[in-house]
C-alpha cells in the first residue's frame, strides 16, 4: 500500500511483521541444529523471504527502508544460528 506522499512504511512495516509471525511458525524447523544451516537457509528462502519481499517491485526504496530490510534478515539469521542478543556479536560476524 503506497501512502499519499507515495512512501511504502506502513506496507513494509506489515511485511516484516507478517514474515516474522511465519518464521515463528516455523520456528521448529528453522532453529533445529540437527538440520543443515543450509537446509534451514533454503527454506528461509522458500517460505519467509517472499512473504516478505511480496509487491516489492512496486516499493519507494530509500536508504532508511534497506536497512529495515537488511535488519529483518539479520533477525532471521541470528535465531536460525540461536546468537542471543546478550552475545554481543557483530551482524558481520553472523552472517
Amino acid at each position: 500500500m503506497i501512502s499519499n506522499d507515495g512512501k511504502t512504511n506502513r506496507e513494509i512495516s506489515a511485511r516484516t511483521a507478517q514474515a516474522k509471525i511465519n518464521f515463528q511458525k516455523m520456528k521448529a524447523i528453522l532453529t533445529n541444529k540437527h538440520i543443515s544451516i543450509e537446509m534451514r537457509k533454503r527454506a528461509l528462502q522458500c517460505y519467509i523471504e517472499p512473504v516478505l519481499m511480496y509487491g516489492c517491485e512496486a516499493w519507494t526504496v530509500s536508504k532508511q527502508i534497506q536497512n529495515k530490510l537488511e535488519a529483518t534478515e539479520i533477525w532471521f539469521l541470528r535465531r536460525m544460528l540461536r546468537i542471543l542478543w546478550t552475545a554481543k556479536k557483530t551482524n558481520e560476524s553472523s552472517e
